[in-house]
């Protein structure tokens, strides 16, 4: 007889558990809207669409479908996830009631995405100032990240058409404000886009930023304290001298294609030319240089622009393009950036790559699909995942330190949100009680006291 090893305890399952709450991790988000303010902004911002008899607020009910998506939902239905804990989230809208305020707001169309806009802009202004110096990065330039970001679709829905990938779905323009290493991103703008939406298109480039200023607070509107920093997608020359007719309070770093006059200069560029790239440790990388080229280059380009090129040598088995040059590859960037040297410039350009960061997490909070069939109704949905991502990344700002402060939503909602605990009235107070085994109940408790400390919304 072998002895088994490695298995699993043996137990046995039944139903009738009082006193027992499932997700009272959630209370973390519960309370991150009630201290930032969120509640009461979209309650506001939703009154006109609310009916004289309504038993439900509508901003409580749009609140409730961003929680059930912050918490892991992809649908409209796992709100249900909130209704089965009134002593957490209290009254939560039925399905059907649901729909239909989501049908309503879709109805309004422009009006509606205006109002949840404003109430956004509104509460981040707040939440800024509570973070204090975490919104902004350590220049004090906060910085914008906009990418596109396809969504496949299953099934028939308006506006789903072939992608440029040979898929079949949508193709939305993502903006996010990048925290940083330290810290999460927000997202700032969506913009509902077909499927065969072009990744260059410059009309959606420039209204994306449009969106993107619109929910900063007004300071970071003016003296270039705000960079908009885009892939090759916004490298057009309509993007390009939108941005630089704003150029006295706007930044840009945008990612230009390799043209045949670029590569001319390149191989043209003498040695000294170019100076080592830089890692973000500030140690010198190895194989890759930067330079700045002129010339015809330029021509056609607004005045005050500069175009700098990333040289390298590829991974071992890598496939040069025809771009490349003396056997090295090359990238270029633009940017009206005159006050910095090009090897941080270009170091800046290249950590546009968190964005895709920001990509996977709204792939993981209710953008994997969009689950609604009408375009009007899908932009709802998109404004109610943007709120999910936000409440997902002002909880890490206002109440969590060290490692978790980075945690990424998957991650949060497996060590934070799904944890159980017993509900404890005394004293005509409600406590819950986390497991004292629990890893992760000192940081749940922790961030909950932070929180709790932080002024009340007027």
């Amino acid at each position: 007889m072998k002895k088994r090893i490695g298995s699993y305890p043996r137990v046995r399952v039944e139903g009738g558990g009082r006193s027992v709450v499932s997700q009272a991790g959630g209370v973390l988000l519960v309370e991150t809207a009630r201290k930032t303010g969120l509640d009461q902004a979209l309650s506001v911002a939703l009154a006109p669409w609310r009916k004289p008899r309504a038993v439900h607020d509508p901003g409580k009910v749009l609140l409730d479908v961003a929680l059930a998506v912050a918490l892991g939902g992809d649908c409209l239905a796992d709100v249900g996830v909130l209704r089965a804990e009134p002593a957490v989230f209290g009254p939560v809208a039925s399905d059907p009631t649901v729909s239909r305020l989501l049908d309503t707001l879709a109805a309004a169309g422009t009006k509606a995405l205006t109002a949840i806009r404003t109430a956004r802009s509104e509460v981040r202004n707040r939440v800024w100032r509570l973070a204090k110096q975490v919104a902004p990065d350590a220049s004090g330039q906060v910085i914008v990240d906009i990418d596109g970001v396809l969504v496949l679709a299953h099934s028939d829905k308006q506006d789903a058409a072939a992608t440029w990938k040979k898929s079949y779905g949508h193709h939305p323009l993502m903006a996010f404000v990048d925290h940083g290493p330290p810290g999460f991103g927000e997202p700032v703008a969506g913009l509902l886009r077909p499927g065969n939406a072009g990744s260059n298109t410059a009309a959606d480039h420039i209204e994306a930023p449009q969106l993107a200023l619109a929910q900063l607070p007004k300071s970071y509107r003016r003296g270039r304290q705000t960079l908009i920093r885009t892939d090759s997608g916004g490298g057009t020359h309509e993007f390009v001298a939108w941005l630089a007719q704003r150029g006295r309070w706007l930044s840009y770093s945008v990612g230009m294609t390799i043209t045949d006059a670029t590569h001319t200069a390149v191989l043209a560029a003498p040695a000294s030319a170019w100076t080592p790239a830089v890692e973000p440790d500030g140690e010198v990388r190895d194989g890759a240089w930067v330079g700045e080229i002129g010339g015809d280059c330029l021509k056609g380009w607004p005045q005050g622009m500069r175009l700098i090129v990333r040289k390298e040598r590829p991974h071992p088995g890598a496939q040069l393009r025809l771009t490349d040059a003396d056997g090295l590859r090359l990238t270029c960037f633009a940017t009206n950036t005159a006050d910095a040297p090009i090897a941080e410039l270009e170091l800046r350009h290249r950590q546009r790559a968190r964005a895709e960061d920001r990509i996977r997490a709204a792939r993981a909070t209710g953008l994997t699909n969009l689950p609604l069939h009408d375009a009007a109704q899908n932009r709802i949905w998109l404004e109610i995942v943007q709120l999910a991502l936000e409440l997902l990344a002002w909880l890490p700002m206002l109440a969590l330190t060290g490692t978790a402060r980075r945690w990424e939503p998957r991650r949060l909602r497996l060590r934070l949100f799904s944890a159980a605990a017993q509900l404890i009235t005394t004293s005509r107070r409600r406590y819950l009680r986390l497991a004292r085994h629990w890893p992760w109940t000192e940081v749940i408790t922790a961030a909950f006291k932070r929180l709790d400390a932080l002024p009340n919304p007027d």
